[in-house]
């Protein structure tokens, strides 16, 4: 699959600056600091970028929400992961160097991940994804790279909740071929940490284009897959190293696959039961022996 660098930092910045008044005065202050500095805008603190842009704390804020945003954190989230995104992957490593073995680092990491998503989900979006996909026909899940396991993980569980979902993660070949077939009765759910491929980007828009339903799940929402998506998940999924921590990305998967399967209890007891039945037919399950006191 392509990479394509759908909407570059600056492009994407400046598409956030209110039209027709812009930012003036101390504002603008921030934007050319944002705009000049992107490694510092995406790991400084707001205090950091104040001092260095000559204003408050304060102007930091309302520039953010200038630019649509609840506060400094929600803006700045969302700068890391496009600057992030468009470094290599040995840059992105690079980036990542501080205090305890790289190990622990990854651990904190992801913990932070969780502990910011948890603060900032919209449980209703997550409640919508699913019972969208309840009602479906089938549910396509666009997925590719390291993240493809996010998307392997929400369709195997789907399925075992008793819905129609497959995971495209073998390429365009198997996308357009997935494609192809999605009407207006069918959910598509696009999911891209990181790098934004343009396969996924244009079978977002398809499907959109043929009816379907589209969610997004990302860390960064790129205007050209957003578009596309009736709602989009954003998901932080900054890594210690080379590649994106899938950690949070797995925790909305199973948020999901919970809210879906509490949609209709008696449909996914079912299909649980004659999983369970079939595994036992073809000795999948093995019985742990009992223990005795």
């Amino acid at each position: 699959m392509t990479e394509r660098a759908t909407d570059s930092y600056e492009d994407w910045l400046r598409s956030r600056v209110p039209a027709g008044r812009g930012l003036r005065g101390k504002a603008a202050a921030v934007l050319e600091l944002l705009l000049s500095q992107p490694g510092r805008a995406s790991f400084g603190s707001a205090g950091e970028l104040s001092q260095l842009a000559g204003v408050n704390v304060a102007t930091v804020t309302r520039t953010a929400q200038a630019l649509g945003f609840a506060g400094w954190p929600a803006l700045q989230q969302e700068l890391r992961a496009r600057y992030l995104s468009s470094l290599s992957a040995g840059q992105v490593a690079a980036e990542h160097s501080g205090s305890g073995s790289p190990s622990s680092r990854a651990l904190r990491r992801d913990i932070d991940n969780l502990a910011l998503f948890t603060r900032r989900a919209d449980e209703g979006v997550l409640v919508t994804i699913a019972e969208a996909v309840a009602a479906a026909r089938r549910t396509v899940i666009v997925a590719d790279g390291s993240y493809a396991a996010v998307g392997l993980a929400l369709a195997h569980n789907a399925r075992l909740a008793g819905y129609p979902v497959t995971a495209v993660t073998a390429g365009d070949a198997e996308l357009a071929n997935a494609v192809a077939v999605i009407g207006a009765d069918d959910v598509m759910i696009a999911i891209s940490f990181w790098r934004l491929y343009e396969s996924t980007v244009q079978a977002a828009n398809e499907a959109r284009a043929r009816g379907a339903r589209v969610f997004a799940l990302t860390d960064a929402a790129s205007p050209a897959l957003a578009n596309a998506a009736e709602e989009v998940v954003m998901v932080p999924a900054e890594g210690e190293a080379f590649f994106p921590s899938l950690t949070a990305g797995m925790a909305v998967a199973q948020a999901l696959v919970t809210q879906l399967a509490s949609v209709d209890p008696a449909r996914t007891g079912a299909s649980i039961e004659a999983a369970e039945a079939m595994w036992t037919r073809f000795g999948l399950l093995h019985r742990r022996p009992s223990t005795t006191s």
